[in-house]
């Protein structure tokens, strides 16, 4: 049997990794990056070994969360197919997983980059909702999930929203429903809140990003919080903390002043932050460091998913889509989908996300349904995971489009095949 590459192309990370091969992805930013004085561009992998972080420029294949820079993603492929995974494209089967309700437009150009350019052997697409849900399924065989195969994957992306129904391991399509707002656009607030009250930061996406990543999180209580940030002082004040910018000469990265000051939140709620803590947040500070101080950005940036109406958009927060999306689907189903939401993504690592999406929504389920929201162990990699899992059964090959069905029916005619 050929090689299987799961492919996950999302706007922050491509996700790679060969089924059988590899137990985890490789997971990179999917992007080139221009050091400031430098012309030569670095690409995936080679922006985390870079130190001249300071202005970098980034250029992103994706946009609003659609591929419409092919020539900045081949680059991006090429690296990754040729230094990480190690692999001979026409030698292999691509399994790829691109957002809902893609354009037939890009979809074409999608399907051009895979077959003549890289000469993939063959070529699968699905979702990132179905992948998740049937990881899930897989990792827990006697849950309700898994038993009714039905559930409501959040996508919380790098660009936008999505809220799917799953139903009998199929996405509902008519009853999906997308908020145009993602990780992306938190940085993007992020870089408007701190350079309007201390420094001009609106050049430093890629800092900013590690400054969200590092010190955010979601507040169970915002009134409350608020009027500790604005009116507390000293230790009473347990949100105010600070983030030393890198100068380029003896920080060659950014990190937290004092760990403990950025979780004493943390603990003052009796939970643990989440993700991995940075081995620079221990480096020693330097007294002549630029220094960021943070305080009610930590937790008005991600509740900005709760309240898009702040930022002055005209769309329903994350509770009210996933009421809608339930509600587009038969009422037999909204007991099941209300017991099985599933959290995947890169904006629901934020602390506290879980709980406070289940304090906006329980007002708004009836009181009859049980409300269960799970987080998914890994919202990275998990549709990886759901994808080596269906790259890895007996029915995937007969699912595929070969190099030649491409080349004699076209990309509209074999883009059926995969129901979208």
């Amino acid at each position: 049997m050929d090689d299987i590459l799961v492919l996950d192309n999302g706007g922050g990370f491509v996700k790679a990794g060969i089924v059988g091969t590899h137990d985890d992805p490789i997971v990179v930013p999917n992007c080139l990056a221009r050091p400031r004085g430098s012309k030569k561009w670095i690409i995936a992998d080679q922006l985390e070994k870079c130190d001249e972080i300071q202005g970098i420029s980034l250029r992103r294949p994706f946009d609003r969360g659609y591929l419409v820079h092919c020539d900045a993603e081949k680059e991006v492929w090429d690296r990754v197919f040729k230094a990480l995974v190690k692999i001979r494209p026409p030698e292999t089967a691509l399994f790829l997983v691109e957002p809902p309700f893609t354009l037939s437009a890009i979809r074409k150009n999608t399907d051009e980059l895979v077959f003549e350019e890289f000469g993939f052997q063959s070529l699968f697409v699905s979702h990132a909702a179905p992948l998740v849900h049937l990881y899930e399924a897989n990792r827990r065989p006697k849950s309700r999930l898994a038993l009714g195969n039905c559930s409501l994957v959040v996508d919380c992306g790098f660009s936008f929203t999505h809220a799917v129904p799953i139903v009998q391991g199929f996405p509902v399509y008519h009853g999906i429903k997308r908020i145009n707002l993602g990780g992306k656009a938190l940085t993007n607030y992020l870089k408007e809140l701190v350079s309007y009250r201390a420094w001009n930061v609106m050049d430093e996406t890629y800092i900013m990003e590690d400054v969200k990543h590092s010190l955010c999180f979601c507040s169970k209580n915002v009134l409350g919080d608020l009027d500790v940030a604005r009116w507390k002082k000293g230790r009473e004040n347990y949100i105010r903390c600070q983030y030393v910018l890198p100068d380029g000469v003896k920080n060659k990265r950014g990190f937290v002043k004092d760990p403990a000051a950025a979780a004493a939140y943390f603990s003052k709620q009796g939970g643990e932050q989440q993700g991995e803590e940075k081995e620079e947040a221990q480096a020693p500070m330097d007294v002549d460091a630029a220094e960021l101080t943070l305080t009610n950005e930590r937790f008005m940036v991600p509740e900005m998913l709760f309240q898009p109406a702040d930022l002055g958009m005209a769309e329903a927060g994350l509770s009210e889509c996933i009421v809608r999306a339930i509600n587009s689907c038969h009422p037999d189903l909204h007991p099941l989908l209300y017991s099985n939401i599933i959290l995947t993504g890169g904006c629901v690592q934020f602390p506290f996300f879980k709980e406070k999406l289940e304090s906006e929504l329980r007002p708004l389920v009836p009181d009859e349904y049980n409300l269960n929201i799970q987080l998914t162990d890994s919202p990275i990699k998990a549709p990886w995971y759901g994808g080596a899992l269906l790259a890895s059964s007996p029915e995937f090959q007969g699912c595929s489009v070969t190099k030649k069905q491409y080349e004699e029916e076209g990309s509209h005619r074999c883009r059926w095949r995969f129901l979208q």
